[in-house]
């Protein structure tokens, strides 16, 4: 199916540029009103987001598998950064070639639409092998260390991002929004939910949630993140997926909250490794995880809410 057979999905695509234009004009006025601050970071990062949504809609107009390629080049920008800023040991090296090589394979099962082996393929053959061939190379010091990363790697970069490409197989369907509905409802629901949470903050926010990880996470922001996400999913469900209003109440939650664990989750890798962003791919936003880390746990969940839900 075409992305222009999708009224509703085309709807989205189109809000969602009203948005960045709003933005757009907001950022300009501010900067021009307010000479005295510097608002070239704000400015920067809706540029980039600019660039990103036209980036988003350009593969999905494409069709189904430009878009799956799409997915899994994602997985790999984001599996290289991560291990570009954790700890490894040179030996590790030669079994990191079998990490990356998980991600043709476990899109392929994606472009297939065989979901059980999608969904056992990194959790059990990859999480089995790749301490195999560490063995084989004999260097023990740090054995259960590198393991880990390396697990952990694939498990959050290519299996949790891989949900994201696996809804536009799924067989039911909105007819309205079609195969893309539920990526762009997914999509949109965790960075409005980034934005609500931030938003909510800084306007409500007075005790704080972990100020280990998080200091700027409150309970304020976290509650009306969580509150906007869930009747904005309500109404944005039938437009977009399968799921009915009251399912796109609980989509919505599940959404918000897995959405804000996934972001202080990679807060807690950042800090631990004493870095303020993974990376500087996307200017004013800082590397790729940056961007994927809330989709990294929002992405599974709601793929699976749907799965079980709609089907």
């Amino acid at each position: 199916m075409q992305i222009v057979n999708a009224p509703h999905a085309l709807y989205a695509m189109a809000a969602a540029q009203a948005v960045l234009l709003v933005a757009t004009a907001i950022g300009h006025w501010l900067a021009k009103r307010n000479v005295s601050k510097d608002y070239s970071e704000l400015n920067l990062r809706i540029r980039s987001w600019w660039w990103m949504v036209l980036m988003l809609f350009t593969v999905l107009s494409l069709g189904q598998t430009p878009a799956i390629v799409f997915f899994g080049f994602l997985s790999f920008l984001a599996l290289k950064e991560f291990l570009s800023i954790v700890p490894i040991r040179l030996t590790d090296r030669r079994v990191i070639f079998w990490a990356y090589l998980a991600i043709p394979l476990q899109y392929y099962w994606v472009s297939q639409q065989w979901y059980g082996m999608f969904i056992i393929f990194i959790p059990v053959y990859v999480f089995l092998f790749l301490p195999i061939r560490m063995v084989l190379i004999g260097d023990t010091r740090g054995f259960i260390r590198s393991a880990g990363i390396l697990h952990w790697a694939v498990m959050l970069m290519v299996f949790a991002i891989s949900h994201i490409a696996y809804l536009l197989t799924l067989p039911v369907q909105n007819p309205a929004a079609g195969p893309f509905g539920p990526v762009l409802f997914l999509l949109f629901m965790t960075q409005l939910n980034d934005v609500s949470q931030y938003v909510w903050g800084k306007t409500f926010g007075k005790r704080k949630i972990i100020p280990n990880v998080s200091p700027n996470k409150t309970w304020g922001g976290f509650l009306g993140g969580v509150a906007t996400i869930t009747l904005v999913s309500a109404g944005c469900a039938p437009w977009l997926t399968p799921l009915t209003a009251q399912q796109g109440l609980l989509a919505g939650a599940l959404i918000a909250v897995s959405g804000f664990f996934g972001d202080v989750v990679l807060s807690s890798v950042k800090r631990d490794l004493q870095i303020k962003d993974s990376g500087s791919l996307i200017p004013g936003h800082g590397g790729i995880l940056d961007r994927l880390d809330s989709l990294i746990y929002s992405a599974p969940l709601f793929f699976h809410y749907v799965y079980y839900t709609a089907y």
